[in-house]
């Protein structure tokens, strides 16, 4: 089960397993969203996902993206795309326990900086991944 909360605790979520292994996002829309030049994600089952303590702000980030953010501290806690309605992705780093799911690829490095130049050894998509990775679409 993944359990998780923003920075000051006001919000709080668990899901079940993740359903694909953790990615980072390099893309203009999250990078803004969040102030960070890349984002970890991790994917569960939209079933599986509730928020156990406190209400998020939700936004829409484009039409068909819903984002949800605690409204107390800022942070960014999910992300929702309408043509993916069965899953819900989590920022990977509001996890409780995040060292436990380490990303293993990169996503949209189109739209990465021009120093964003990730030296981790992990494959780096041009966009989303492969269809037969399977994860955030972002």
């Amino acid at each position: 089960m993944l359990t998780g909360a923003c920075f000051c605790g006001t919000v709080r979520y668990e899901g079940g397993t993740p359903l694909y292994p953790p990615t980072l996002c390099h893309c203009e829309s999250c990078r803004r969203v969040t102030g960070a030049h890349a984002v970890g994600w991790v994917t569960c089952a939209t079933e599986s996902f509730r928020f156990t303590q406190g209400s998020p702000r939700e936004f829409q980030s484009s039409e068909p993206v819903t984002r949800t953010f605690c409204s107390n501290c800022g942070t960014s806690l999910t992300y929702r795309h309408k043509d993916r309605p069965l899953e819900v992705d989590i920022t990977l780093t509001s996890l409780d326990d995040a060292k436990a799911h380490a990303p293993i690829d990169h996503i949209y490095m189109n739209d990465a900086l021009s120093w964003d130049e990730p030296g981790d050894g992990k494959p780096c998509h041009p966009n989303s991944r492969p269809i037969a990775h399977g994860g955030p679409q972002v």
